[in-house]
């Protein structure tokens, strides 16, 4: 809602300034996103947005002047002399190419700046504030000239100079004369009541101590009376609780008064006639939208007699033109204001373009009415229409709003369109809302506030926002609610937000909770949770979230055993119904869709699956951590571009990263073996995790049927499901750590050729348990199979590294240790060294 302040104290006087109505406005409730200043400067210390600043308007040097004579420039074809009238006694002579003003034209009221004042550059990209200095157009001089809207910073048109209404004052400066600030407030749904000047006015009354004074419309009435002339019917009060309609006759469309145009201008809303700008401004002064129909076409319409306006739902099929000119097929749930032919407007969002005034019309009719605020929020989005006045009928406005706001409007289309306004208005209002009175009590104030709040301000703040307040006893009051507040439910509670809304929340004292705080304690399962989080990120793999609700035919895909489930009785939808049991497939559902635009995805989850519990009501809910890989393992390079040299991800990466987890959360003995039957993993490209003894999860490549029904394509998909429940109970809280070493390591290679049964894992530990304290670290590097490995055999080759903590290992120590673990390997697992024990 953009509010100028100068139409502002039409209603209510200002007694601060700009900045501090500002403040008070944002922390009342009605935040103010934006102010502009027309030709005001910007007061020290408010931030305006670098897009609202704009030149100031010098009272000096831009003045409102006359044309008196305009002649052709004696160089240029394009351009004119123009002398013009601004008070000083003798013309001012300007050069200017304006459009708008012809050679031989006098008395148009134009807008003269003078050499010395600041104005935006036309001419400039992007715009620029630029002073006005001496110059000679085509051999004329000239120190001042003509401006537009765009060089005074009001708007972004520039094809021709500003043209003032007749009676604008000659010399007057300008600031004075269309000088104003406007501020943009934010209005939230519960203040709908201030997409209004007159809304905003009673609340800066109220934060001000003013009193804001609403004028009563009253318009002269004609002879002759509106009965007769149109009948109005409701097919549903639900949908329309209210529809009034008045008749002005003998009307003459011309522009509507400068000061309205600038009004409406100012307010973001274009100018087009005054019978259209008076319905515009009337819907920004009361909030109140309303409509102008064209009373002749609606009697040509009805054959030549009165016409019957009817609210109704649309029919399935019906047409109707807009005044955007688009043909509409509507629907049952778009609301419609018809005749007896057939729709003449989308009740609330916009008028047809049949019935539409235009500059032939004599005689309009003025509609004026409450529609449901739901029903005209479906209609605007079903046609994308969003407007003014759907804006305001879609936040909900109170019905007794319709009459002073019809009777409003008529007004000024007799000031200004020179109508005659029909005794009597159509009214019809089936059930009026009752009157609101709620018991305000003192003792519900200090529960709620925490403070003693006066009784004198109580009275006040109700009082200034336009409640009745009586005195009920020594305890409270019964508080009655203005006719036009929609926000006032049953209860204290909205009457005591008000209080401290205008009050000040700022001025609310501030207590500590009583009480002793309780003691601080960690909350190690989320600590842990967060730390295997930061592990996964870190190791590439980026993290998913998913519904904890799905489908049993969606996990029916892993193979699993068919279970109870935990189902929901009222589900969003068809495909979640039950509760999850399984992370791993939330996560391939989101795979299938990153594989559509990406080919390689490395993704995790960790979330709660729901395990039913034999009689019981609800159901275990152990964490589980889903992890999916596919792709290539590293992305496409200049010197590689169809990734020939990286190889996809297999097992061995998605064993590293959970490595890599295992080893950072400090697990004690982890151990792996080759997975049993699973039925979602690949059979000899699986594995379990084991710690501690204990089965922690499994992971491995995805069988091809399982890829297949999850719709992932011809490619290997890494999968692994683990118990997170498992892993973090496992996880101690404490850890032994080694420093960094003083002395440098030795490093010796061996290589190995073992029966192809004997996992890496076994031979490492036999490496371990031989080398003792002095085996540093053991890094398989390279498995070969393959001539002349003899078959059930293959070749490993591990890089050793030795150290120790207090000295520097000789030759002969390492050389002892290296020998060591060679007999072991023999011994133990029946290994023949290369170079060694070859023939």
């Amino acid at each position: 809602m953009k509010v100028p302040l100068h139409w502002l104290r039409d209603y209510v006087p200002l007694s601060i300034g700009a900045s501090a109505l500002i403040d008070r406005l944002t922390i009342s409730g009605l935040e103010v996103a934006a102010a502009r200043f027309f030709g005001l400067p910007i007061p020290d210390g408010l931030r305006v947005k670098q897009e609202d600043r704009g030149p100031a308007w010098d009272p000096k040097l831009i003045v409102v002047a006359e044309v008196v004579g305009v002649e052709k420039h004696p160089n240029a074809d394009k351009l004119k002399l123009v002398q013009l009238d601004y008070g000083a006694g003798t013309p001012k002579q300007v050069v200017t190419g304006a459009p708008n003003i012809a050679i031989g034209d006098k008395g148009q009221k134009v807008v003269l700046g003078m050499s010395g004042c600041t104005y935006f550059d036309g001419h400039a990209t992007p715009k620029a504030i630029k002073e006005l200095k001496p110059s000679n157009l085509r051999g004329v001089p000239s120190d001042a000239m003509v401006m537009s809207t765009f060089e005074l910073g009001i708007d972004e048109e520039h094809e021709g100079i500003i043209i003032l209404e007749g009676d604008a004052p000659v010399g007057k400066p300008l600031v004075d004369f269309m000088g104003d600030v406007v501020i943009e407030i934010d209005v939230l749904p519960n203040m709908a009541r201030c997409l209004s000047m007159i809304g905003v006015a009673r609340e800066v009354a109220a934060l001000t101590g003013q009193q804001a004074v609403v004028p009563v419309p009253e318009p002269v009435y004609g002879i002759d009376a509106v009965e007769g002339k149109v009948q109005v019917e409701i097919a549903d009060p639900k949908l329309c609780p209210r529809y009034s309609a008045m008749l002005i006759r003998d009307v003459t469309i011309q522009p509507s008064p400068g000061w309205m145009q600038r009004r409406l201008a100012y307010s973001g809303m274009r100018p087009i006639s005054n019978i259209v700008d008076i319905t515009n401004y009337v819907m920004l002064e009361y909030g109140q939208p309303l409509h102008a129909f064209d009373y002749d076409i609606l009697v040509k319409r009805a054959g030549g007699k009165s016409p019957t306006i009817t609210v109704r739902p649309a029919k399935s099929g019906e047409k109707m033109k807009t005044l955007d000119g688009v043909e509409r097929e509507l629907s049952p749930g778009n609301l419609l204001i018809a005749d007896s032919v057939g729709p003449i407007a989308l009740a609330g969002v916009m008028g047809g373009a049949e019935t539409e005034v235009s500059t032939t019309t004599k005689n309009v009719l003025l509609e004026s009415a409450s529609f449901d605020f739901v029903s005209i929020r479906r209609t605007s989005k079903q046609f994308n229409l969003f407007s003014e006045a759907s804006t305001r009928f879609s936040r909900g406005i109170h019905t007794e709003v319709v009459k002073p706001a019809a009777l409003r409007a008529a007004q000024l289309m007799q000031q200004h369109a020179g109508g005659t306004v029909l005794r009597g208005m159509v009214d019809n209002y089936p059930n009026p809302i009752p009157v609101q009175t709620t018991l305000l009590k003192k003792s519900e104030i200090k529960r709620l506030l925490g403070i003693d709040f006066p009784d004198a301000d109580v009275e006040r703040i109700l009082k200034s926002l336009d409640f009745k307040v009586e005195k009920a006893g020594a305890d409270g009051w019964n508080v009655t609610t203005p006719p036009y507040r929609t926000d006032i439910q049953a209860g204290a509670a909205d009457l005591i937000e008000e209080l401290a809304r205008i009050y000040g929340y700022d001025r609310l004292p501030s207590k500590l909770l009583s009480g002793e705080l309780p003691p601080w304690k960690t909350n190690r399962a989320l600590q842990l949770e967060e730390r295997v989080r930061d592990i996964l990120a870190s190791s590439d793999l980026h993290e998913v979230m998913t519904y904890s609700l799905t489908s049993k035919e969606r996990e029916a895909a892993l193979g699993l055993p068919a279970g109870e489930y935990v189902e929901v009785l009222n589900e969003i939808s068809a495909d979640r119904k039950v509760m999850r049991q399984s992370v791993l497939a939330s996560v391939l559902e989101v795979a299938k869709q990153n594989l559509l635009t990406a080919a390689t995805i490395r993704l995790f989850e960790i979330g709660f699956v729901y395990l039913p519990k034999p009689g019981q009501r609800l159901p275990d809910e152990p964490r589980r951590l889903s992890i999916v890989l596919t792709g290539r393992r590293d992305p496409a390079a200049w010197d590689d571009p169809q990734g020939v040299k990286p190889a996809t991800l297999d097992f061995f990466d998605l064993k590293g990263i959970i490595e890599t987890l295992v080893a950072d959360l400090h697990l004690p003995s982890p151990t792996y073996r080759p997975a049993p039957s699973v039925p979602f993993l690949h059979p000899g490209r699986s594995a379990e995790l084991l710690v501690g003894g204990d089965v922690c999860g499994c992971f491995g490549e995805m069988h091809p049927k399982t890829v297949q029904a999850f719709e992932l394509g011809e490619r290997a998909v890494l999968v692994a499901d683990l118990d997170l429940e498992k892993l973090l109970a496992k996880t101690p809280e404490r850890f032994p750590y080694s420093p960094v070493p003083r002395f440098p390591a030795a490093l010796r290679d061996v290589a190995l050729i073992v029966e192809e049964t004997i996992p890496n894992e076994r031979i490492v530990a036999e490496m371990r348990a031989a080398g003792g304290e002095l085996l540093n670290d053991a890094r398989l590097f390279d498995v070969y199979r393959g001539d002349p490995i003899p078959a059930g055999s293959k070749s490993l080759a591990y890089a050793l590294s030795y150290q120790a903590v207090d000295r520097t290992l000789t030759d002969k120590e390492i050389d002892k240790a290296h020998k060591k673990i060679e007999d072991r390997l023999r011994h133990v697992i029946k290994a023949r060294i290369r170079g060694k024990d070859e023939a």
